[in-house]
This record gives C-alpha cells, structure tokens and sequence, in this order.
C-alpha cells in the first residue's frame, strides 16, 4: 500500500484550451496596438472573460505582444505635415524633392538633388554636388523660390538630410510643409521618382562628366529642355511650360515666367 493521500492519487488534469482566449488578446492587440497587457485583461473583463490577470500576462508575452517600453524617439518637426495629403489640383501646392547617385569620369561619386512640381511636372531645379547636408539642401529650395513661388508642400522621404533642422527651419519660417512618406515605400513619392527614372535616361546615361562643372552645366541644359520642350504622355504630349501656360489666368501661378 502506498503512502499517498486520495486526492493526490486521484488527481485529474485540468488542461484548459488557451487558443480562443490567445486569438482574442491577439485581436485585441492587433486593433490597439498600444495597449499592454493589463488594458488587454480590463476589455477581456468587460466582455465578459473570467481570467486572472497573470494569465493574461503570461499568454501577452507568449504571443510575442509585448510593448516596446523605450520607443526611439523621434524630434518633431515644426514643418511637418500631419494630415493626408490630397492630390494637387494647381501648380505650387505640392513639390517632391529627393536625391540620386552618379559618378564623374575619374570615378568620384555626384549626388543630384531633383526637385519637381508633381501637377505640373514642372522642375524649379536639379542641384549636383559631391556631397550634401541639411544646408545645401535648404540652398537648393532657396534658390529656386527667388525665381519661383514657394510650393505649399514638399513631398521627401525620411532621409537624414531632409529631417535637418535646417531645412526644418527654412519650411517653417516659408510656411512650407514637409511631407513625410512612409519608410521604406518609395512608391509614396512615385512622381519624383518617374522624374529620376528621365533624369537616369535621358541625360546621366547619354553624357559622360568629366568636372562636377560640367556635370552641372549638362544637368542644367537638360532640365532646360524638360521644361521647355519635352513632351509627357500625362500632359497631352505637351511640356512642362506648355501646360503652365495653357492654363486659364485665373489659375496661373506667379512662379511661371512670362513666354515671349
């Protein structure tokens, strides 16, 4: 006879099936995914889940839920724009603004800062140098605003360039918001890079440079011949100018130069 006690002997395993509560948390976090586990186990409570909070806890970390407590923290930008951004419907309200990549003839690396006015495809300037930092991208904007009115926003991407407090400074002082797109969907900012896409064809791949001058003074020629001349399918085969200047009166901005 062994020496046990009857219930120990008896005992009956109460396995319990945690998988509908686990896909409710789950859900739950999903819908808030900044709720933590004790605000999980209260909506669980409300609902009508008789679980202790532990259990919660337990099944939270197990479904890998748990919050970062310490997120990177991000400055916030004066500049920024918060609210969804609506498609342009006349020239200035909206700029894209991002960098590309060449290389003269030695094999020294240019950078190309390409700005372009998404209604009308406009490009106010293309900036090449060997390098850039929140100031030379501020000059950039700078420049081209003396001859052209500032846009309403400028669309870029989360490039530490474009998050300077610089460039920051300068929107906020013009009244000009920065839009971020979303890291990692380039497509986002898919006008500025159909403009790289020409920009790669027609004049990085057809020229050879030998100087960052006449790297600038070729880029220059070419976005010249953008805006004045060549056709895009999206507005009627007609250029850039074309279009501004085919518009009503009424509509025209103070940014496009008077044709002769």
């Amino acid at each position: 006879m062994l020496d046990l006690y009857r219930s120990t002997g008896r005992y009956v395993s109460r396995f319990r099936d945690d998988l509908p509560l686990r896909q409710r948390i789950r859900a739950i976090a999903e819908a808030r995914p900044r709720f933590g586990y004790r605000r999980i186990y209260i909506l669980l409570k409300r609902e009508g889940y008789r679980v202790g909070d532990e259990r919660v806890r337990r099944l939270y970390r197990e479904e890998g839920l748990s919050l970062r407590l310490k997120p990177k923290h991000r400055r916030k930008l004066a500049s920024q724009l918060r609210a969804y951004a609506t498609p342009p419907t006349a020239p200035q309200q909206r700029w894209s603004m991002d960098f590309m990549l060449d290389s003269l003839l030695d094999g020294r690396r240019i950078r190309l800062l390409t700005v372009v006015g998404i209604f009308s495809r406009f490009s106010p300037i293309i900036e090449a140098d060997r390098s850039f930092n929140g100031k030379k991208v501020v000059a950039a904007p700078k420049r081209a605003t003396r001859r052209y009115s500032c846009p309403e926003v400028i669309q870029v991407d989360n490039g530490s360039e474009f998050q300077s407090k610089a460039l920051d400074a300068w929107a906020d002082e013009h009244h000009v918001k920065l839009d971020f797109i979303r890291p990692g969907k380039p497509v986002d900012n898919c006008f500025i890079e159909s403009f790289n896409a020409r920009v790669r064809d027609e004049c990085l791949n057809v020229n050879v440079f030998v100087s960052l001058a006449e790297a600038r003074r070729k880029i220059e020629t070419w976005r010249v011949d953008y805006n004045e001349h060549r056709p895009h399918g999206s507005l009627g085969d007609r250029s850039p100018q074309e279009m501004l200047r085919d518009l009503k009166p009424s509509r025209r901005p103070p940014c496009v130069p008077t044709l002769k």
